[in-house]
């Protein structure tokens, strides 16, 4: 998996490598749920501090499906980010990413700057 980060257009490019796994699943977001997990992941390894977490439990008002990554906390070091599957309505993340590359929408915090 191989992340790039746009920071002048906000956007987030995702693109599947050989070897990489397929997501799937459609219930209560399965697969995309699986895909941001693994994005996290990578991320988190490479100095984020990010966590996914279901939009309206953050007080989004949007379907309770729908997932985004956040920034833990505003005392978290790394780029504070939101990173979200801007087509949420048309598809999920993962059917893009496992056709071979997927973009997502970058929410910057103006305030801190990583």
């Amino acid at each position: 998996m191989q992340i790039e980060f746009d920071w002048e257009y906000n956007k987030v490019t995702v693109t599947r490598e050989p070897g990489d796994p397929s997501f799937h699943g459609v219930r209560n977001g399965a697969g995309e749920s699986r895909l941001l997990y693994h994005i996290k992941e990578k991320l988190n390894s490479e100095g984020f501090d990010l966590i996914k977490k279901r939009m309206w439990k953050d007080g989004h008002l949007v379907d309770e499906m729908q997932q985004y990554l956040r920034t833990r906390s505003p005392k978290s070091k790394g780029p504070h980010v939101y990173i979200t599957n801007p087509r949420w309505a048309i598809n999920g993340a993962e059917v893009d990413y496992n056709e071979g590359q997927v973009t997502l929408a970058l929410h910057q915090d103006v305030f801190k700057k990583g």
